[in-house]
């Protein structure tokens, strides 16, 4: 099949149309959370089409939902514009309906861009798959391919979202840049880290986006939205213990003041790991178990938020996350190094409504994010090695939101960002100590970028993006975007966009010795250069079945890699591929969904042209099926994963063109009221309990429980 083909006819043929419709959704809050929740009805955003995105029902989906998918997200960003075929009159909100979460008549929201898919999770669903870390919750969304992840999950196997590497894709917190872009000493953002209690939902958008939050969104973006606390004084806590001693601990307690809103939390995660591994498991002990990946993380997350008049608001949200934990390396007999990862996160934002309208929003955050990595230990006794990373960002975003027209949205803005990077590479090993010292350098970005969003007649809208670009080191770049969506019918439409990427080296490939992998830096590398598009439909048979099929494909120039010991410029990847996602609400007790995802990722050029790219499966799919009803839930999810090339750290007699076997697996989560606010969860983890390798010599345990207590006073 020629899947670039097949994505730039589409393409070619939707620019003909340069506009799409803009859909809307809304959501009704059961006023009784132990009772059955009824479907929501569809709402678009002009009364001559009724397509609607996954998430677009009236009510809230029963709570046996798995899975939410979001294509025009609620956010902070988002411009309330009066519909024009209504009465003056109806165009003023109704409070009562506004608290329960209705959406008011007469007023439709312009939201993120939809010419691509925006996929939503919420801290319902986190907790209804028992998400341990960001990783475990972003493997359940389509596109996705996580190998780091659970049991014995190791940094070295990879993050990949439509064959893109965690670098490739732009990581925020709130709106704001978290990613630090750092590649040596298992530096990169470590997703397993990030805890899931402070957090409300995850955001995941493409295309147009990375004209918004960053030219080296070759993947995506992913938001992290935290929790902010309201009403009256509120406790939660969640205790859970499972297999290999691993525990889960989180507490928060939020509320409000007048016009102040807090909330505090903590968590902490701990886990041996010490399961039974077969002959040849990387890290496999004398004893035949798991060595040396042990796990520890503790989470520390305060907002503190309060309203300046009727049109003004300001937010402070602080986070740190320290973490302790073994290191395993693929196929190596025994692995001793441990990481050391502190990180610390502050953000403080100010929105304020401009004139004397809600057409203009004027939000402006300052940030700082630190990341510090100690990567240390010996692979034998006779000698010792040591690796620091410290990264540290200041960051400033101003953005205009404003609504030009009652059909034209418009955002534009500055981003300033301020990169920090010292360390250092010590080995006692004589070859290597030529190469012990420390390090220092920095790089200043900013970029201007404008959105505008242009929704030219019902069913047509289109998005037209630049980006401009400047850097200290690789001077300045500009990268346009371009995207548009078609409603052919009430239950049918089309989607495409395009834009120009571009990531540069980060400042350890440039300059910083990696003493644990052995990894020379190269001052002369170039930057990656290329482009992603997507074409896509949407499918909307009834109000309880909607699906989504996107094909995606980006052309990466001078991709950066190691090769021979050293950090270069390896030449061309050709990634293709083809995602799908649906759901369908049964009854309102039942829900089901599906998503696969097909990447197809070669290397264009050098000795390894025509091969997949390593530790990237060609297939992933998830299932789910869920049952609700007067506060009890079963969800059953199904996983597969289709193998990936083992050609990174492989043993003396290994094949690099060799994949790793397919595998399938399956997980049982159930939730039992116990009393009012109180509940019981279980979740089974590999129900055939049968050990597979989930990646280049990793392998995940047999059956696996948690079993946690979670309160709500």
């Amino acid at each position: 099949m020629k899947f670039h083909s097949l994505g730039i006819a589409f393409i070619s043929s939707a620019a003909w149309f340069c506009t799409i419709i803009e859909l809307s959704y809304s959501s009704e809050a059961s006023a009784n959370p132990a009772s059955d929740h009824s479907l929501k009805n569809v709402r678009i955003s002009q009364p001559s089409s009724t397509l609607a995105n996954l998430r677009d029902f009236q009510k809230s989906l029963t709570d046996a939902r798995l899975l939410q998918f979001d294509f025009s997200s609620t956010s902070d960003n988002t411009v309330e514009i009066a519909q024009e075929s209504q009465a003056p009159d109806s165009q003023a909100p109704d409070s009562a309906a506004e608290e329960e979460g209705e959406e008011i008549i007469g007023v439709e929201k312009l939201q993120k861009p939809t010419s691509t898919p925006v996929y939503t999770i919420d801290s319902d669903e986190i907790r209804r798959e028992s998400s341990d870390s960001l990783a475990e919750i972003l493997r359940g969304l389509p596109g996705f391919a996580v190998n780091d992840v659970g049991f014995g999950a190791d940094i070295h196997t990879g993050t990949f979202y439509r064959g893109a590497s965690i670098n490739q894709s732009v990581f925020l917190l709130n709106g704001r840049q978290i990613g630090s872009n750092v590649n040596i000493y298992h530096g990169g953002t470590d997703l397993n880290s990030i805890p899931t209690g402070a957090i409300e939902q995850v955001e995941l958008s493409s295309g147009t986006a990375a004209t918004l939050y960053g030219s080296e969104a070759i993947g995506g973006v992913v938001n992290v939205v935290t929790k902010k606390g309201t009403g009256l004084p509120q406790f939660n806590g969640f205790a859970q213990l499972g297999s290999f001693s691993s525990s889960n601990y989180r507490g928060s307690y939020s509320g409000s003041f007048g016009d102040v809103n807090y909330l505090l939390s903590y968590q902490r995660f701990k886990a041996d790991n010490d399961y039974r591994v077969p002959v040849g498991a990387a890290n496999r002990g004398l004893d035949g178990r798991l060595f040396n990946g042990d796990s520890t993380q503790d989470n520390y997350y305060g907002n503190l938020s309060f309203d300046l008049g009727d049109r003004n608001s300001v937010s402070l949200d602080v986070s740190t996350v320290t973490s302790r934990r073994g290191l395993l390396y693929f196929g190596f007999p025994l692995q001793r190094d441990r990481l050391d990862h502190d990180t610390v996160n502050v953000g403080l934002t100010w929105k304020a409504l401009l004139g004397n309208g809600q057409d203009s929003t004027l939000n402006t955050t300052l940030s700082f994010n630190q990341d510090y990595f100690s990567t240390y230990g010996p692979t034998q006794t006779t000698f010792f090695r040591r690796g620091i990373l410290n990264s540290r960002g200041l960051n400033a975003r101003v953005e205009h939101n404003w609504q030009t027209s009652k059909t034209n949205n418009l955002r534009w803005g500055v981003d300033l960002q301020n990169s920090l990077l010292n360390g250092e590479a010590f080995s006692t090993l004589p070859r290597l100590a030529r190469f012990n010292g420390e390090f220092d350098r920095d790089r200043i970005q900013a970029a201007l970028f404008a959105l505008n969003t242009w929704q030219i007649t019902n069913n047509f809208q289109a998005e037209f993006g630049l980006r401009q670009n400047f850097t200290s080191e690789f001077g300045s770049y500009l990268n346009p975007s371009v995207g548009a969506r078609w409603a052919l019918s009430s239950g049918l439409a089309l989607r495409g966009s395009w834009v120009s990427v571009h990531r540069n080296p980060g400042l350890d490939q440039l300059y910083a010795f990696d003493t644990v992998h052995n990894w020379l830096p190269n001052p002369d590398l170039k930057p990656e250069i290329g482009s992603s598009w997507t074409a896509g439909l949407d499918v909307q048979l009834a109000k309880s079945f909607a699906a989504q099929f996107t094909y995606f494909g980006s052309r990466l120039n001078d991709r950066i890699a190691v090769q021979s010991g050293q950090w270069t410029n390896v030449g061309l990847v050709n990634t293709n591929g083809i995602e799908a996602a649906l759901r369908w609400q049964v009854s309102p007790q039942w829900s089901t969904f599906v998503n696969y995802t097909y990447t197809d990722a070669k290397i264009g050029s050098g000795a390894e042209r025509g091969l997949q790219l390593s530790t990237i499966p060609f297939s992933v799919a998830r299932f789910g099926i869920g049952y609700a009803s007067n506060g009890w839930e079963v969800n059953l999810y199904a996983n597969y994963f289709s193998g990936a090339r083992r050609a990174l750290f492989t043993l003396a007699n290994d094949n690099p063109r060799e994949f790793s076997p397919s595998w399938i697996s399956f997980d049982l989560g159930l939730r039992i009221p116990v009393t009012r606010g109180l509940g019981l969860t279980v979740f089974l983890e590999n129900l055939a309990d049968r050990s597979y390798e989930k990646v280049n010599r990793i392998y995940q345990p047999g059956l696996t429980y948690r079993i946690g207590l979670v309160s709500d006073f």
